[in-house]
C-alpha cells in the first residue's frame, strides 16, 4: 500500500518538475489516484479472504 501512495507521489512531482508546474496539480492528483487504489486494493484483498 504504501510503495504504490510512494509511487504516485514520485510520480507527480517529476511531472509537475518536467512541465514546470508552480502548483503541484499532478503531485496532488497521483497522490491521490494512488491512495483510492492502495484503498480498493486492501477492499479486494480483505473481501477475497472470505
Amino acid at each position: 500500500m504504501g510503495i504504490i501512495i510512494a509511487l504516485g507521489a514520485w510520480g507527480g512531482q517529476k511531472l509537475d518538475e518536467r512541465f514546470q508546474n508552480e502548483t503541484p496539480y499532478f503531485t496532488i492528483f497521483l497522490s491521490l489516484l494512488a491512495v483510492i487504489i492502495a484503498i480498493l486494493i486492501v477492499i479486494r484483498s480483505v473481501l477475497s479472504d472470505k
